[in-house]
């Protein structure tokens, strides 16, 4: 969407705060032995007591108010009684509705134990990743201002990815956020023309491959991007 008021501002601002604060509570909750829809109760929990609601629930009949995956699920995985295990990496999405308006954000977990010394530690491959995306997505930051070139986002991501020996998944796209879930469909994540303009809002799906991956459809004009970035405990 594009937001032309204070209001649109204001609002997209508040259920975006409620989004980040509901997945770093989710984060610090997460213990090996827990299920995972026991992690999604949390995560409900937290969104109604804020006022708002799950994005997915509603527009898509989707079983859980959170996506909790489990590698090597990338995304989208639906909550169930699959008990976390120490060294899992997972990644959690939280969408929300608050006021009409919606928000998207997620990260990705490493599971570790609550006493010290108790935990698995990351592999060397596992923390690659994790800094693989938090590198990406502090470039994308970087590059996502109003008046930069769209494919700029998309080309700097990419090129992170790719100098740190990683692929962006194509087959899992950006989409529009506003007054919808995916307000304004889906868009892919690729080196594209196009200019961002003030007050437009997109989310960009963004994880890692290492395959290769072979899609190639441009971005359209006129989105600021945010991505997720990888976070480990």
């Amino acid at each position: 969407m594009t937001a032309d008021s204070e209001e649109d501002f204001r609002a997209l601002k508040t259920i975006g705060h409620i989004c980040a604060d509901t997945l770093r509570k989710m984060i610090a909750a997460v213990r090996p032995g827990m299920t995972t829809h026991e992690l999604d109760e949390r995560g409900r929990a937290l969104l109604e007591a804020a006022g708002a609601r799950s994005a997915p629930q509603p527009a898509y009949a989707y079983p859980g108010a959170t996506c909790i995956s489990v590698a090597p699920v990338i995304a989208h995985g639906i909550p169930d009684d699959h008990a976390l295990q120490d060294g899992e990496l997972i990644h959690i999405d939280v969408s929300a509705e608050l006021d009409g308006y919606f928000a998207d954000t997620g990260a990705s977990v490493w599971v570790s134990g609550s006493k010290a010394g108790a935990s698995v530690r990351p592999s060397a491959e596992v923390r690659r990743l994790l800094e693989a995306t938090r590198a990406a997505l502090s470039k994308a930051l970087t590059t996502a201002r109003a008046g930069n070139r769209l494919n700029g986002i998309g080309k700097s991501i990419q090129q992170e990815a790719n100098k740190r020996g990683y692929n962006v998944i194509y087959e899992l796209t950006g989409h529009g956020i506003g007054h919808g879930p995916h307000h304004g469909g889906r868009r892919r994540l690729v080196l594209a023309h196009g200019r961002q303009r003030p007050g437009c809002a997109v989310r960009t799906h963004h994880h890692r491959d290492q395959g290769r991956s072979h899609y190639s459809h441009l971005v359209k004009h006129g989105a600021a991007s945010t991505v997720e970035p990888g976070s480990g405990r």
